[in-house]
């Protein structure tokens, strides 16, 4: 076996080893009018971090959405993108109603909730995860990862909002249970409380041993684990 072979071999499944956590940060978005994008997403209620600018030659803008671990960037001579090329963001929400509600709230045109077509991917609107249908209304399983939403910013840079309540498993680990903000915390213990609920009724009384089993359920649902019963 030559030494191409090998290095081609060792190279085909994923290394174990990790020496640096890899941090996506920074999405960078074009648009054509900073001022104009500036004042959509403080629209939107995101986060403004930074507005330098250097002349007129160089400006940086960077805002964060609520909850994020990722900022958007957006000014002058920072991408040679063409303004609204930038398609496909995904904002994860835990409920997706109240995200519309809350942009709507603002002024800000959203979608409403679709779904996809099962099987079949192809087809005449603008593709997203789940290919080029969309059908209208939330999923009807109400699954997770499967209803969204969409809007736009003035360049026409497209953002989705994907309804994620429970993640697959091994996506989050158990013993690592976080959320990003109260407003998720909150959604997270609604679930608990309505699934809680189902479980006094099938058990035909009250559990004092409640908190326990909200504790268990939110864990397991966030680390993509089947929920108590």
């Amino acid at each position: 076996m030559t030494t191409t072979e090998i290095d081609r071999e060792a190279g085909t499944g994923p290394s174990t080893a990790r020496s640096v956590d890899l941090k996506l940060e920074v999405v960078v978005i074009p648009v054509s009018d900073v001022d104009r994008a500036k004042a959509f997403y403080a629209r939107l209620g995101w986060r403004l971090d930074a507005d330098f600018s250097s002349g007129e030659d160089w400006r940086v803008i960077q805002f964060t959405p609520p909850g994020s671990a990722c900022s958007v960037i957006f000014g002058r001579n920072v991408t040679a993108a063409a303004p609204g090329s930038a398609r496909g963001l995904y904002l994860i929400v835990s409920d997706l109603e109240a995200a519309r509600q809350e942009l709507l709230g603002r002024g800000v045109e959203v979608s409403e909730p679709f779904h996809g077509a099962g099987d079949v991917h192809a087809g005449p609107d603008e593709p997203y995860l789940f290919g080029s249908v969309r059908l209208g209304g939330a999923d009807p399983k109400r699954g997770s990862y499967s209803t969204f939403a969409s809007f736009s910013d003035p360049d026409g840079n497209g953002w989705l909002f994907q309804e994620v309540t429970a993640r697959l498993p091994g996506r989050i680990a158990g013993g690592a249970t976080t959320f990003a903000s109260t407003t998720d915390l909150a959604a997270a213990l609604r679930r608990a409380a309505a699934a809680h609920g189902e479980h006094e009724t099938r058990s035909g009384g009250h559990d004092e041993n409640w908190p326990d089993w909200y504790a268990d359920y939110i864990v397991r649902e966030q680390a993509g684990q089947p929920r108590p019963s």
